[in-house]
This record gives structure tokens, C-alpha cells and sequence, in this order.
């Protein structure tokens, strides 16, 4: 009896032991600037226990056994720091760290961090951007810009230098959801494609999610690219100012409260805004570029963003921020387009002291409304969103648990006339609720295994859609890892562009259709929304610490694709029809680091196909063939002179071949319609009956750029970049003209210089 009460006290006595276990966590910033250092490797001294900071710095390590341990954390571009800190039972320890720059540059600081993200998270389609790697492509007016950089990430497709719209892996821009600060933007890029609304100094990361995105993201069926904005200096005033022949702009930063590096306390304000300068600076510099010399490129836009975040001891933060985007492409030869985007919001993020739950949330509104003035009668669109959106997060030793809830009311307008003379005016409302949850967990840093499914509610539609979505990547070896990602997605959003249009900068939004649709069988459809699966493999390979790879298939398919009907010829014809389709291809991405250099080659190889229930035709956005060279040197040691290079290459986009003309007149008079009289200088085209049947020529261009950083004195900096765009002056078609049988060439070579102080 005493033998068997010895070893109940003794397992009793080691339940006890394995049972005294904490957490430690906190926040990893910038002493310099208080902002937080992304990515950064944690780890206990002398353990395997180790993380990496997320987005905005945060850590934490669970089930850590109780005693005094070093705390340690790096990163490459920082020095190492290293705290002390005493785990208790039960308990959760709050540490932040400080970390200072040191001298190693740009082109090295990520390297370390990213390699050691992918081995923890299944990153599975997804590339983090960060403002650096922006600042390293050469760019139109030397002003970087996400435009641009998007542009040569594998499976993103660009229709050229203007319109500025962006087609990811086979998904159309309505079907890609852009998101700022968690808020939708519907129209990010400017009518000019070098620029978006979003300004480079201000970006703390962009997420581009290409597919298999896990449930957290919904709404869409194709992407999501996700852009998040720093905190204002915390320390001291600062900003820049920068001019070229393309823009000019201005941000300003500083606190509100002085960041407190004991307690981690601090509130910031950040401010910028920009203004085109290209319509007014054109007739004098780009005078050979222009159609009218008296004209100047028809490109003008303003952009302004704001933000105010305050920042607590326990590394809870709330961040209020307003912007207001415009655009105006006043082209005499097409139309006048402009468009405004403005809204604003609160994120926040709580991190109570005593619990392994984090807290975040956004609420917003944004309001976007486009107008097309043409020869016809204008269109117009106006959609405006209000969300409300929270999510929480569990930690434990290898595993997380987050589920989210997000309410969404969305209004759309919009009225245009067909070439039929029939007039459409639709407003509706409708209101999408959803709830997701998502598990990971990491088996011996070997398998990480990352299940998730979201439940999405259209009101409108009264319809709940169930969205089961699996990610998983298997470390094969320290350098070789498996990845691989599937899910079901939908989305109520449609596009008003019609791809037949000449120059498709008109992009209007309706929600899914309240009115009857129909199949091509002729019956009714029950279920009205978007659908898609997609399937994604791939494989990771590191050759040395410097040199790493990345090769991924996909498979997307659209069961269920609803578009306008612009064939409408009577009020009784239905106003949508159904379309089905599928994108699928091969992405390639190789990376070579060095420390004073940074070379990026990227290639797809895709397909992009639509059914309308006539035909099977590619997309105009069908690029089959896409490939991209970046180099970034630093030329001397102490990186003050900087040259960049890019080539693009791509396949020809399909177009609908002409078969001939007629006299467009117009009959909806009836029999009593004066042949001669109605619409007489209309010019109708009879288009081939294989849609898309024809291919544009191969698209190239070399853009080369060269930056001098000069420290003028301690408080004050210039940096000089001398940037040439389409340096060999390719003539890469824009579209042809059908009827004045005229070819519309994209921009010809358009060297700058731009100047920007930092103070």
C-alpha cells in the first residue's frame, strides 16, 4: 500500500513540475524610431524555444517552463539584444525590447527573418513586400510605388501603362480584394499605371495572397493583397518632401506623446499627400510623347492619408486614420473618368496583461464613386461599405487558434445606357455576414498543419456559404520545404467594365443581382454568387543563405461567374448572364541576396479561360507567357550610390478581330424609325465569331534607374535618382483604334530626375 501511495505521489509530484510552466511576450521596436521590427527571431537562450515577432512586433512564447532564462533577440541590420527574464507558474511575463540599427544595408536585413518565417508559417501564394524592396525597383519619375512592384510578382498581370489594373492568377480586378489598414478599396491604382493611392513612405507591409488564402479572407474568389501603414515617429518631427516631373508630395511625422522606452507608451501622427505634376510638366518635357503638344498627358490625381495611433505598455494599440484619393483622365480623343475614393476608420489591437488572448478589430467606412463622360450618354457608379470586423487569437506552445466575425453593409449605384439605347439604373443594398475560425498547428517543426473554415452570409442573396480551406507545408529538410493550399471561395461583388471596351478605365460595382438569373440550360438560378476552388502545390528550396527558389502550380476553377448583361436589347431581357471559366499555370521565383547586391527573376506560364454558354475563349488578360528581371546594386561600400535595373517581358493579350463595319441605327422607334435621320454617324463593328481569336504583339521594356544619397547634416538628407522608363523606347501597343484604323502605343521613353529631402 505504501509502495502504490509512493507512486501516486510521485506522478502527482511530476503533473506538478510539467504543470509550472508561463509565458513570456511583448513587443520587439526600434529605439531609434519606436516602430515595431518585423520579423525578428526570438528564442530563450540555451532552449529550442523560439518565435518570430509578427507584423507589428509582437511575440510570444507559451508553455515555457518556470526559471531564469536570457531572453534574446535578433535580427539582421539591428545588434542583438538580450533581457532577462524569470518565468513563473502560471504566470505571463510582458518584455519588450529595444533594438538599435547597425550598418549592415538594405539588401541583407530581410534574409535571415523570411527564411526563418517560411519554415514556420505554411506561406502557401503569398509574398511579403516591404517598403525597402519597393525603394529598390527602378521607377517611373524615380517615385516607387507598389504599382510597379506588383507588376513583377509571378502570376500578377498588368494591361499596360495606363489604366493601371492588375490581374492576379487568373482573377479579374473586381474578383482581387485590396485592402488598406483593413478597409476595401475599390479602385486603388491611378489612371496612370505607374502610381497607386498608396504612398511607399508610409507602408509598413504588403501581403500578396495569389490563392489558397485561408478563412480569414473572404469575399473574393481570386486574391487579396493586403497593405498596412506605420506608426508615425514616435521620437521626434520628421518627414520629406519630394519632387520629379511626375509628382510631388510631402509627408510628415511625429509624436503626440514621446515614446517611453520603459513602458513602451506612445502616441504618433503621420501625415502625406501628393499631387500629379506629368499634365502640367509634359508639354515642356514629354512634348514628343504627346498626341496634343497643347494637351499634356491626361493624367491628374491627389492623394491624402492620415493617421494618429496611440501605443500602451502591454503592446495594445489604436490606430485612427482618413484618406481621400482622386483621379481625373480627361482624354478628349476617348472620355473624362474621374473618380473619388475617401473613408476612414479605427484598427486596434488588445493585449490584455494577464491573458493568452489577443484582441483585434476594425471598424470604417469607405466610399468610392467613378464617372465616365463620353460621346454616348455618361455612366456612373458609386459604392460605399461599412464594416465591422474582430478577431481573436489563442497561443499556445506549437499551435494557434484565431476566429474572427465580420459584419459588412455595402450600397451600390449605377446608370449607363448600352449601345442598344436601353437604360440601366440599379441600386441595391445588402448586408454580408460572416464567421471564420482557423487552427495551426506545428508538429516538431516538421509539419505545420493549418485547417480553417468561414461561414459567409449575403443577405441579399439569403444565402450562407460554407468555405472549408486547408493549408500545410512539410519541412522536408532545413533548405527543402512542400507546400500546398485548397479552399472554396465566393463573392457577391461584380464589375460593370465590359472587356470589349476600347481602354477599360471605367470600373463601377454592383452587389450580386437581385433580379432573376439564368443558366445556360435556360433555367433559373437558385444560387446567384460567384464561385471558385483553387488548388495550389509547390516546393521551396534554399542553395545557400543567399540564393534561395520557389516554383508553385495552381488550378483555379470558376464554376459560377456572373456579369452584366450588355447584349440587353429590351427591358425584358435579363440584366446578367452566367459565365464559367478556370486559370491555371506555373509560377517561378528565384532570389539571389548579397550585401551589396539583390538580384529577382521571376516566370509564369498561365492560362486564363471563360465559357459564356456559346464558346470557350481566353480572357483579354490571358498573358501566357510573363517574365521579369530586377537587379539592385549598391556601387560603392558605404551604399551612398545605388543602380537598379528591370526588364519585363510578356506574350501578346487576345483581342476580338474586326470582320468589318456597318451604320449603327437605331430602331427602338419602331416601324415609324426614320432611317436617315437616326443616329447617322454612328459606326457599328461586326466582330469575328471567335472572341478573343487574334493576339497582340510581345510586350518588353527596360526601366534603369540611378540614386545618390547625400547627408547634407544631421538633421537633414537628399536623396537624387536619375531614372529612365522604356530606356530602349520600345513601341508596345496600347490598343488599336478599329474604326479611325489607328495604333495607340503605350509610353515611349520617359527619362526624370527627382529630388527628395529627408528631414
Amino acid at each position: 500500500m505504501k509502495f502504490l501511495h509512493s507512486i501516486v505521489c510521485s506522478f502527482l509530484f511530476l503533473a506538478t513540475v510539467s504543470a509550472q510552466k508561463g509565458t513570456v511576450r511583448g513587443n520587439i521596436f526600434d529605439k531609434d524610431t519606436g516602430e515595431p521590427v518585423i520579423y525578428a527571431n526570438v528564442y530563450l537562450d540555451g532552449t529550442t524555444t523560439g518565435t518570430n515577432s509578427d507584423v507589428n512586433g509582437f511575440f510570444t512564447l507559451t508553455d515555457v517552463a518556470i526559471g531564469k532564462y536570457i531572453l534574446v533577440a535578433s535580427f539582421i541590420g539591428f545588434d542583438t539584444v538580450r533581457s532577462e527574464v524569470v518565468i513563473k507558474n502560471n504566470r505571463i511575463e510582458n518584455k519588450n525590447l529595444f533594438m538599435s540599427e547597425n550598418s549592415v544595408r538594405l539588401q541583407s536585413v530581410n534574409i535571415s527573418a523570411k527564411r526563418e518565417r517560411s519554415r514556420s508559417e505554411v506561406q502557401v501564394s503569398t509574398v511579403s513586400i516591404s517598403p525597402r524592396e519597393i525603394k529598390a525597383l527602378p521607377s517611373a519619375g524615380g517615385e516607387p510605388d507598389i504599382a510597379q512592384y506588383l507588376q513583377i510578382l509571378p502570376g500578377v498581370v498588368s494591361t499596360g501603362d495606363q489604366g493601371g489594373q492588375i490581374y492576379i492568377r487568373g482573377g479579374s480586378p473586381v474578383q482581387n480584394k485590396i485592402l488598406l489598414d483593413g478597409l476595401t478599396i475599390y479602385n486603388p491604382f491611378h489612371s496612370i499605371g505607374f502610381f497607386s493611392i498608396f504612398e511607399t513612405d508610409i507602408i509598413k507591409n504588403v501581403d500578396v495572397l495569389s490563392g489558397g488564402f485561408s478563412a480569414e479572407h473572404g469575399g473574393r474568389v481570386s486574391a487579396v493583397v493586403d497593405i498596412q501603414t506605420r506608426d508615425g515617429n514616435k521620437k521626434e518631427l520628421g518627414g520629406s518632401v519630394s519632387l520629379s516631373p511626375f509628382l510631388a508630395k510631402v509627408v510628415l511625422e511625429g509624436p503626440l506623446a514621446t515614446f517611453d522606452e520603459d513602458s513602451g507608451n506612445s502616441a504618433s501622427f503621420i501625415l502625406t499627400s501628393k499631387k500629379s505634376l506629368i499634365n502640367n510638366t509634359s508639354p515642356t518635357l514629354y512634348e514628343y510623347a504627346l498626341d496634343d503638344p497643347e494637351q499634356g498627358f491626361p493624367f491628374d490625381f491627389r492623394d491624402t492619408y492620415g493617421k494618429v495611433s496611440i501605443n500602451t505598455s502591454t503592446g495594445s494599440n489604436f490606430n485612427f486614420f482618413g484618406f481621400n484619393f482622386t483621379d481625373d483622365y480627361n482624354n478628349p480623343a476617348l472620355a473624362n473618368i474621374s473618380w473619388t475614393n475617401n473613408g476612414g476608420g479605427l484598427n486596434f489591437r488588445l493585449i490584455p496583461a494577464k491573458s493568452n488572448l489577443v484582441m483585434g478589430g476594425t471598424l470604417g467606412v469607405s466610399n468610392y464613386g467613378i464617372s465616365l463622360i463620353e460621346d454616348n450618354d455618361p455612366r456612373t457608379s458609386d459604392i460605399r461599405e461599412i464594416l465591422g470586423a474582430f478577431d481573436f487569437t489563442f497561443y499556445g506552445s506549437s499551435s494557434e487558434f484565431n476566429y474572427g466575425i465580420e459584419i459588412r453593409s455595402v450600397r451600390t449605384e449605377f446608370e449607363f445606357t448600352n449601345p442598344f439605347n436601353i437604360k440601366i439604373d440599379n441600386t441595391q443594398n445588402t448586408t454580408e455576414l460572416a464567421t471564420y475560425f482557423k487552427f495551426k498547428q506545428n508538429f516538431s517543426n516538421k509539419v505545420i498543419f493549418q485547417p480553417s473554415v468561414r461561414f459567409h452570409y449575403y443577405a441579399s442573396q439569403s444565402n450562407l456559404s460554407i468555405e472549408p480551406r486547408l493549408g500545410l507545408k512539410y519541412n522536408i529538410t532545413d533548405d527543402l520545404r512542400f507546400k500546398a493550399a485548397a479552399g472554396v471561395y465566393t463573392q457577391n461583388i461584380l464589375s460593370t467594365s465590359n472587356e470589349r471596351d476600347v481602354v477599360n478605365l471605367f470600373s463601377g460595382f454592383l452587389t450580386g443581382p437581385e433580379s432573376q438569373v439564368f443558366g445556360f440550360d435556360g433555367k433559373k438560378l437558385e444560387d446567384k454568387l460567384q464561385k471558385s476552388s483553387h488548388l495550389i502545390a509547390g516546393f521551396e528550396y534554399n542553395f545557400t543563405d543567399n540564393f534561395e527558389i520557389n516554383i508553385e502550380g495552381y488550378f483555379k476553377d470558376f464554376p459560377q461567374l456572373i456579369v452584366l448583361n450588355r447584349n440587353k436589347t429590351s427591358n425584358t431581357d435579363p440584366n446578367y448572364a452566367v459565365e464559367t471559366g478556370d486559370a491555371y499555370g506555373i509560377d517561378f521565383t528565384a532570389k539571389y541576396t548579397l550585401p551589396r547586391a539583390y538580384f529577382y527573376a521571376t516566370y509564369s506560364h498561365g492560362y486564363v479561360n471563360r465559357f459564356d454558354g456559346e464558346q470557350e475563349y481566353p480572357t483579354v488578360f490571358d498573358r501566357r507567357h510573363n517574365s521579369n528581371l530586377l537587379a539592385t546594386i549598391d556601387v560603392n561600400e558605404a551604399g551612398t550610390w545605388q543602380f537598379s535595373a528591370r526588364w519585363n517581358l510578356g506574350s501578346g493579350f487576345p483581342f476580338t478581330q474586326t470582320q468589318g463595319f456597318y451604320n449603327f441605327i437605331n430602331l427602338l422607334g419602331g416601324v415609324d424609325t426614320d432611317v436617315v435621320t437616326a443616329n447617322p454617324d454612328d459606326v457599328g463593328i461586326i466582330y469575328s465569331e471567335e472572341r478573343n481569336g487574334g493576339r497582340l504583339p510581345f510586350y518588353h521594356r527596360l526601366d534603369l534607374s540611378v540614386k545618390k544619397k547625400l547627408e547634407i547634416s544631421n538633421l537633414f538628407g537628399l536623396e537624387i535618382t536619375a531614372a529612365v522608363t522604356n530606356a530602349y523606347n520600345r513601341d508596345n501597343i496600347f490598343f488599336f483604334d478599329r474604326v479611325e484604323y489607328e495604333r495607340q502605343d503605350q509610353l515611349p521613353i520617359i527619362p526624370s530626375i527627382s529630388v527628395k529631402g529627408i528631414f
